[in-house]
């Protein structure tokens, strides 16, 4: 009798055990960029699971919909990261009516059998755009060595990201920013002489909704 209780109790005790219970999520996030002159925006969905990979990940918007159900069905390992990315569409509502405003609910199931959850809010507001003051819009004639971009500060931002870009040769540069920060220079070597390039700036608020502001400038030739 005695031998009969107690495998019953290690049989209790193993069904109680943490193990059976679902994990957390490294990270999970929902955020939505704009583009101020295009008048465009996006919503993005960042899964990111740990040490195991994703076999799947479902997400559930607060309306009840599937919005992402995702299958890694014939890989051992799975992704551990997983960031994706909708479509543009002009701000007429679309976006926002697609995937309303509210708390999204993650679940993942690792290469281990093993699930995951997590819980991340989407908010429709977008933080203010930032003024670019240097250089100037279009301006030509912009030095490639000591090259300072300046931005007006925007109150509540929590960070910047700073994007150049020649669309020919391929070459980009970005860089996160503080939100306390107003001017970068640019490392010298990264622009070359007589070429057009794209600038952006993006205010990011601390829901990481992000509004981005462009713009493009030529390099001087060089003498």
């Amino acid at each position: 009798m005695r031998r009969a209780l107690l495998y019953v109790a290690i049989v209790l005790a193993a069904c109680q055990s943490p193990v059976w219970a679902a994990g957390k999520f490294e990270s999970v996030s929902v955020s939505l960029e704009q583009t101020v002159e295009d008048a465009d925006s996006e919503i993005t969905f960042d899964a990111i699971s740990g040490t195991d990979g994703l076999a799947a990940l479902k997400v559930v918007a607060p309306d009840g919909r599937t919005v992402i159900d995702y299958k890694a069905a014939d890989s051992k390992l799975g992704m551990r990261h997983l960031s994706l990315e909708s479509p543009e569409p002009k701000m007429d509502g679309t976006l926002n009516k697609d995937f309303p405003a509210g708390l999204y609910r993650f679940t993942g199931t690792v290469t281990t059998g093993a699930t995951l959850q997590g819980e991340a809010t989407l908010s429709h507001k977008f933080p203010d755009a930032a003024r670019l003051v240097q250089p100037r819009a279009n301006e030509k004639n912009v030095p490639i060595t000591g090259m300072q971009v300046k931005w007006n500060k925007v109150k509540d931002a929590a960070a910047y990201i700073l994007v150049i870009e020649q669309e020919k040769t391929g070459r980009e540069f970005k860089v996160d920013l503080p939100g306390t920060v107003t001017a970068f220079t640019v490392t010298d070597g990264f622009l070359a002489p007589g070429l057009e390039y794209k600038l952006a700036i993006g205010t990011v608020a601390k829901d990481r909704n992000r509004s981005f502001t462009e713009t493009s400038f030529v390099t001087a030739d060089r003498k």
